[in-house]
């Protein structure tokens, strides 16, 4: 009884190895197909965030950045810089947008020197601003010029004040973590290596602009695929998100396409957001219908 006891225990230390290897596959195969943890996507702490996705935009969306500023004299810093010309002067039509809504206390600023952009001179207009805007064009201009730089971190100040920070189409997408369309080849590239880090103002996101003008509705979904720790959150022209820290409202005339990974009865892996809607950064869902 003794012996064969023992003969059956040696059996199953015998066959213990193989079968902790077969176990192996299938623990890495569930750990493979275990779902990812949901974007973790916030707004800045204090402060406001205007995300617009280009084109004409109505005093809604300019207007309620004045507002958020502090009204028509409040100091507000425009950044032309991703239009990508070497100079911008008093006369530059990214001030006249301004000023037909009534602000009286505007300033540029620009530089391609990142030297320049990491002065305590330089900035020091956004150390007085209530708000900034980021005018469109070509967001690795605004990469290669700021991004890591005190005009960066000034930013981020000036929210932290409780200030507002705005953008259109590149303004829009630097003012995310993951930054799309950064290629100097082409905007037509979605995801660049060396130009995918925004400004990071909202955390957790990737931001598309002009998507039903540039038929751009599914693009943002390789992106969420590849980096499921992003929400996609593309924007339509004339149409804009006012980002707090726990969630955001859609201002404007178009629709805002959100791209959380799963898929919708359509078929797509996307969905609409329209005026007045607004959307819950804690649960990740939009709130319930005006």
């Amino acid at each position: 009884m003794r012996q064969s006891l023992c003969s059956v225990v040696r059996g199953l230390l015998s066959v213990a190895p193989l079968l902790v290897v077969l176990a192996l596959p299938a623990a890495a195969a569930q750990a493979a197909t275990a779902p990812a943890p949901p974007p973790v996507t916030r707004g800045p702490e204090h402060g406001t965030l205007i995300i617009a996705g280009g084109g004409s935009l109505g005093p809604e969306i300019l207007g309620r950045f004045i507002q958020l500023a502090g009204g028509k004299d409040a100091e507000i810093v425009v950044i032309p810089t991703a239009g990508g010309e070497a100079k911008y002067g008093p006369d530059c039509a990214c001030l006249g947008i301004f000023k037909k809504l009534g602000a009286t206390h505007l300033t540029i600023l620009h530089t391609t020197d990142r030297k320049e952009a990491d002065s305590d001179a330089f900035v020091a207009p956004l150390k007085r601003a209530k708000a900034v805007w980021f005018v469109g064009g070509r967001q690795w201009h605004l990469v290669d010029s700021y991004l890591g730089t005190k005009t960066e971190a000034e930013i981020h100040n000036l929210l932290a004040r409780g200030g507002v920070a705005g953008g259109s189409s590149a303004g829009a997408s630097i003012q995310a973590s993951y930054m799309v369309r950064g290629a100097r080849s082409g905007n037509e590239i979605v995801m660049a290596p060396g130009y995918e880090q925004g400004f990071s103002l909202i955390t957790g996101a990737a931001v598309d602009q002009h998507v039903t003008a540039r038929h751009r509705e599914g693009d943002l979904d390789a992106v969420v695929v590849k980096h499921p720790d992003v929400l996609g959150i593309g924007i339509d022209q004339s149409t804009a998100i006012e980002v707090k820290h726990d969630g955001f409202k859609v201002l404007g005339v178009g629709h805002v396409f959100i791209h959380d990974g799963k898929e919708q009865p359509n078929g797509g892996h996307y969905y609409l957001l329209a005026a007045g809607d607004t959307f819950n950064l804690d649960t990740l869902t939009p709130s319930e219908k005006r």
